[in-house]
């Protein structure tokens, strides 16, 4: 059988333990709570960054779309303007066919023959 003093002494000890448990469990818990907190901060944060880099694709991608229409806008008039002067050669060459000149196509050959005449004056004055 325990003794009076030995029975106190096993029961304070075991209050210690019982106590210094207790303390762990509740800085556990704590901690617990801490590294779940930092992690719905970091959570946050990271949703953010997502938000922001998906804003940022938006915005990329509709700058994008818009060059690329521009571009498309901007092709789509050369070719009219080459299928323009696509009929004007034609309508020249059939009116050639018929044995008349088109007065435009008279005015392009004599500027061209003006062009070439001043381009071997300078050609010949460089030479002297």
């Amino acid at each position: 059988m325990q003794s009076r003093e030995e029975f106190f002494l096993n029961h304070e000890k075991k209050r210690k333990l019982k106590c210094e448990e207790e303390e762990s469990t509740e800085k556990a818990k704590k901690e617990r709570k801490s590294v779940l907190n930092i992690a719905k901060v970091d959570m946050k944060v990271k949703l953010e960054r997502s938000r922001q880099s998906a804003k940022e694709c938006r915005a990329r991608k509709k700058l994008r779309y818009q060059y690329l229409e521009e571009l498309v806008a901007k092709r789509e008039q050369a070719v009219f303007m080459l299928r323009k002067e696509l009929e004007m050669y034609r309508e020249w060459c059939k009116a050639l066919d018929q044995g008349r000149v088109p007065p435009e196509a008279l005015k392009m050959l004599t500027e061209e023959v003006n062009t070439k005449n001043i381009e071997s004056r300078k050609d010949g004055a460089e030479a002297t």
